[in-house]
């Protein structure tokens, strides 16, 4: 089991520009409209809450290294209520990507999700994330859901943003 802290990703940088925006309508199963933004970035911070992958029958971690041994990316996948595995989170350092290593840790989650025989893999992201749809996209997930009000209550999200709900139907 992999395991991560929050030490080993002292140095990362899981930012991302924002230049365009998913809207409405979200009747999937791609992203129907991108609309051009002013150009921000989105910081996210680290939170262990995500990995607990005390179980591995119930949750896993993959980590990629680069060359210097520092986390390129991670993957947290778990085993949701539904049957379905769970991508709890995924991020790529940003001076690491477009390397293949997305691809790599989805396949990973996969892999672990055939093995715990789970008919699906589902994730969430937020309509500002156009480059991690797209990324789901040509992996083969469907969008299948949308909800305007998850992030309304958290005082650091954008209240604008729209939380997208992807799925991947796989062979266990």
């Amino acid at each position: 089991m992999k395991t991560l802290t929050g030490t080993e990703l002292h140095g990362t940088d899981f930012s991302f520009d924002v230049d365009e925006e998913a809207v409405a309508p979200f009747d999937g199963p791609t992203l129907s409209r991108v609309v051009p933004v002013t150009r921000y970035t989105k910081r996210y911070s680290w939170d262990e809450a995500h990995v607990d992958a005390s179980n591995p029958d119930t949750s896993m971690v993959a980590v990629v290294r680069g060359e210097d041994s520092r986390v390129a990316g991670y993957i947290v996948v778990s085993r949701a209520w539904n049957h379905c595995a769970q991508i709890e989170d995924v991020a790529i350092d940003r001076a690491h990507r477009r390397r293949g290593i997305a691809r790599a840790l989805m396949d990973e989650a996969v892999r672990w999700a055939k093995e715990q025989g789970l008919p699906s893999v589902r994730l969430e992201t937020q309509s500002n994330n156009v480059p991690a749809c797209r990324f789901y996209e040509r992996y083969g997930f469907k969008l299948g859901g949308f909800d305007r009000y998850l992030y309304t209550a958290i005082p650091t999200q954008a209240r604008s943003e729209t939380a997208l709900f992807w799925y991947l139907s796989i062979d266990p």
